[in-house]
């Protein structure tokens, strides 16, 4: 009996006996940032990257020519003033973002890396590196899993930009930990929306071809209709100007998909 009772989980679920007291000790730890538990874990940061699953879905896809960022944005009611809310930043001239996750956090570092990127502008008179951006950004979420009296920044980001190296898209986690890629997405149904553009994208895409493929992605997930005012898209490309589709533009592209 006493075995078995120590196979019990939190939850009244059957786990092997050796498993339990690792669990309970997990769920020891949970409420602190700073200390592993005994199997290894921050336990906060994985519930922050819980909270960036929650969030609303946004995607990024590195074409030859350029890269695109791609969003939901729903309004949480009609009452609101939709101008008013905007997922995709410029951080500098040639460097955007977009996010999932909690809003609040997401300010913090928009106005963290802009400041970062006029820092550099103004001491060199050139546009930081998009590289060099994305590890300044990933050094303040991984100062904030180190920290007392703080918890883990509740998003992640999606940062593309061009620069001497061509067209660059990063994803950065709350852990801090950030890696280039081809393509990638985040927030609801990010698992989906991955499978799907390792379906759909190749190494020659052009970046209309990148945009429409980034539109079909979000459509695979959405819940309602599509429009150009529930979605939002960033480009840059070879002019190194990143900047935001216009709803009369996103439309123009929504009318090539259907």
């Amino acid at each position: 009996l006493k075995a078995q009772d120590a196979s019990l989980g939190l939850a009244g679920l059957s786990l092997p006996p050796e498993l339990g007291p690792q669990i309970m000790g997990d769920s020891e730890y949970s409420f602190s940032l700073t200390t592993f538990s005994p199997s290894g874990k921050l336990v906060q940061i994985e519930y922050a990257l819980n909270a960036v699953a929650q969030g609303r879905p946004a995607l990024g896809i590195k074409a030859k020519n350029g890269v695109v960022l791609a969003t939901e944005k729903k309004i949480p009611s009609p009452l609101v003033d939709e101008t008013t809310l905007t997922k995709v930043e410029n951080l500098s001239e040639n460097i955007g973002v977009v996010y999932a996750g909690m809003v609040p956090d997401y300010r913090v570092l928009l106005r963290r890396g802009r400041k970062m990127a006029q820092q550099y502008y103004t001491y060199y008179r050139e546009l930081i590196p998009v590289s060099q951006l994305v590890r300044e950004e990933a050094a303040i979420m991984q100062e904030f899993t180190q920290s007392g009296g703080v918890r883990p920044f509740g998003i992640s980001l999606m940062i593309a930009g061009y620069d001497d190296s061509g067209p660059q898209l990063f994803q950065v986690d709350p852990s801090g930990s950030y890696f280039g890629w081809k393509a990638s997405a985040i927030g609801k149904n990010h698992v989906n929306a991955k499978s799907f553009l390792e379906k759909r994208y190749n190494e020659d895409i052009e970046l209309e071809d990148a945009i429409h493929t980034a539109i079909l992605t979000l459509k695979e997930g959405f819940e309602g209709a599509i429009t150009a005012e529930n979605i939002e898209i960033g480009i840059v490309g070879e002019d190194r100007k990143f900047r935001t589709l216009t709803p009369s533009q996103v439309q123009d592209y929504l009318g090539e998909v259907e």
